[in-house]
């Protein structure tokens, strides 16, 4: 049996060695390929960023410029705001001090409506008050017109005999008389109907009141005009009365320090200021203390 020939193992070699280089060449192509497509994403990748990337910036300049557009109407509405409601509140202050002064003038037109009714009312109760007196001095006046022909009511006539009765023993005023009428009960009316029906004379009365008073106590000039209008005589008829007596003042002087002492105690200078006061001039009233031995 013969060995085999090497020819075939070459042959195989050979073949095997180019099947091995036909692989190795696709591996390689393969991997270029390969690394060919794995290449081009990334550079298509760096690409599209680079495309987005010029988008963005290219867009970031109209959205920077709608941004501060926006900021600026913002700002522009923020103001008008502000100055319509600064507007508001001045409308508001000025509306309310309106009402102020108003409500203010509204007060004072109460007032013084309230002042001119109370004045109205005052007016109307002094007017009645009037009324009612007119009203009750004419239904007097009637009554005594209708008593007889004195003209005075029985009351009246009363009223007449007391007044008589009084003059007959001591001097009245008018207003003295009629005063002590009425304390005796009568009315005004009747007192005063009374006493003007008589014919008195007052100036011969305050003298004869003048005499009453001397006899009792000691007066200086004024002093005893004074107690004579204090008895309801005018100071006219006062006045006449007094200096119609003729009266020693310095004895009159003399009499009031000697009653004076009689009562209490004073040094001369004390009761010659006491004597002043009564109304004595300084000499008069050193008169009487010299009298009165002090």
């Amino acid at each position: 049996m013969l060995r085999p020939r090497l020819a075939r193992p070459t042959a195989l070699l050979t073949a095997g060695l180019a099947a091995l280089a036909l692989l190795t060449g696709c591996s390689v192509d393969g991997d270029a390929a390969a690394g060919s497509s794995a290449g081009s994403p990334s550079a298509a990748s760096s690409s599209s960023a680079a495309s987005s990337s010029g988008r963005v910036s290219d867009g970031a300049a109209p959205s920077s410029s709608r941004a501060a557009g926006s900021s600026s109407a913002v700002a522009s509405a923020s103001r008008a705001v502000e100055s319509s409601q600064a507007a508001e509140a001045s409308r508001a202050a000025a509306a309310s001090r309106e009402a102020e002064k108003s409500a203010a003038a509204a007060a004072a037109e109460a007032s013084r409506s309230a002042e001119a009714e109370a004045e109205a009312v005052a007016e109307a109760e002094r007017e009645a008050e009037a009324s009612a007196e007119v009203e009750v001095a004419a239904a007097e006046e009637e009554s005594a017109a209708s008593a007889g022909g004195d003209g005075l009511s029985a009351e009246g006539q009363q009223a007449v005999r007391q007044a008589q009765s009084y003059l007959s023993f001591t001097a009245f005023s008018r207003s003295g008389l009629i005063d002590q009428l009425e304390f005796e009960g009568f009315s005004n009316a009747d007192a005063t109907a009374a006493v003007d029906s008589l014919d008195v004379d007052y100036a011969a009365q305050a003298v004869k009141q003048a005499q009453s008073y001397l006899t009792h106590t000691a007066f200086s000039r004024t002093g005893l005009i004074d107690q004579l209008e204090f008895e309801g005589y005018s100071n006219a008829d006062a006045t006449a009365a007094v200096d119609g007596l003729g009266i020693d003042y310095n004895e009159q002087a003399a009499k009031q320090a000697q009653s004076y002492l009689s009562h209490s105690a004073f040094s001369r200078a004390g009761l010659i200021d006491q004597l002043m006061f009564e109304g004595y001039s300084a000499s008069q009233a050193e008169y009487g203390v010299d009298a009165a031995g002090l």
